[in-house]
């Protein structure tokens, strides 16, 4: 990325982190809930504190690219397609993390165990309530839209493309789930899981919101919206992917094995599973979906990926789709405004070469 682009991209993080608190506020002192109500209030904290804890605000800054597709101009709009974009990734946060059992998030508690730590006795009511949580955010989602400063057909475009991409993404978590009870994942599978639970509301969705705030229907763009977000998606995940097993531990903040404890059959896994001989075979199956696998048992694993060459070939595969992406957007020029159009050229470049 450039400079001008990076200190673009901060600049729209800054401000976004600063409205998305004053939009807690808000909502905090405008809460319909009964007087006694302790719960209610608890819980909007509780999505409070897991918004604004941490997070890339890659898709605001998507979002505010996409508009810049089309003009320049400041648009009132796009804060409300923000703070959506954003509210339904935390409905995704506190689902994905009641789904995989995870303790932390973020440098911090995961909503389901600071519920279970809150009601120790009662795990069906740490549960219950985590899941009341991120629909919750999913209903603050869709409300943000609502009340957007844009023309009434504008509005009705955006709640469209969330609620679809709403869809998408819960289509996508559970083929996810269902993934990992296939014996052997092929790339198509692993593709669309990525495209669902992944692009569409990462990358899609945000192109399609800012156009849309900018007075451009996506429609007339569509095919090649959809192909860029799906490539961008996948690189992107083969990227996750690789970093879980292949990355550095310390870099990342979290330690390193965590899909192959957890079952997942992984971009990975796959090219694991793919090169290996009969013996490495089960030491690689015997770590898949042991939650008590050792350090030295992934360890082990990561060897054997590292003398089979599995790093070199998932690295020159996501580099591959990555620049399949970029030249999607490279065909928007003749469209589109040129800084915006680089930006979308970059992204999944930029994407692939980070290390946590």
């Amino acid at each position: 990325m450039s400079h001008e682009i990076l200190q673009r991209a901060s600049k729209c993080e800054q401000r976004f982190n600063k409205r998305f608190e004053e939009y807690f506020d808000a909502v905090r002192a405008s809460l319909d809930a009964p007087s006694f109500s302790r719960f209610a209030p608890e819980c909007l904290e509780l999505l409070r504190d897991l918004s604004l804890r941490g997070g890339k605000r890659m898709r605001v800054v998507v979002l505010h690219e996409a508009a810049r597709l089309v003009t320049g101009e400041p648009l009132e709009a796009l804060d409300a397609a923000a703070l959506s974009i954003e509210l339904l990734q935390t409905h995704g946060l506190v689902h994905d993390d009641l789904i995989d059992d995870s303790r932390t998030r973020r440098g911090g508690l995961s909503t389901y165990y600071a519920y279970r730590e809150r009601f120790p006795s009662h795990p069906q009511t740490a549960l219950g309530l985590t899941v009341l949580a991120g629909d919750l955010a999913l209903a603050l989602s869709l409300q943000a839209l609502l009340e957007a400063k844009a023309p009434a057909a504008v509005r009705q475009a955006m709640v469209e493309v969330q609620t679809r991409t709403a869809a998408d993404t819960f289509v996508g978590q559970i083929i996810d789930v269902e993934r990992d009870f296939t014996d052997a994942a092929d790339t198509e599978m692993l593709h669309c899981v990525a495209d669902y639970k992944s692009a569409r509301y990462s990358i899609l969705a945000p192109l399609q919101l800012g156009l849309l705030a900018a007075g451009e229907h996506p429609a007339h763009a569509e095919k090649e919206l959809r192909e860029y977000a799906r490539l961008v998606g996948i690189s992107g995940q083969m990227r996750d992917d690789y970093l879980d097993l292949f990355g550095d531990a310390a870099v990342m903040g979290k330690p390193c094995g965590t899909d192959l404890r957890d079952g997942k059959h992984s971009y990975t896994v796959r090219a694991l599973l793919a090169v290996v001989d009969d013996d490495e075979r089960r030491v690689v199956q015997a770590a898949l979906g042991d939650p008590s696998c050792t350090p030295q048992t992934i360890a082990a694993v990561r060897e054997i990926g590292e003398r089979r060459g599995v790093p070199d070939s998932m690295r020159a595969d996501m580099r591959r789709y990555a620049q399949q992406a970029s030249a999607v957007a490279a065909g928007w020029r003749p469209r589109w405004r040129e800084e915006a159009v680089t930006f979308f050229e970059l992204l999944p470049l930029w994407s692939v070469e980070r290390t946590m």
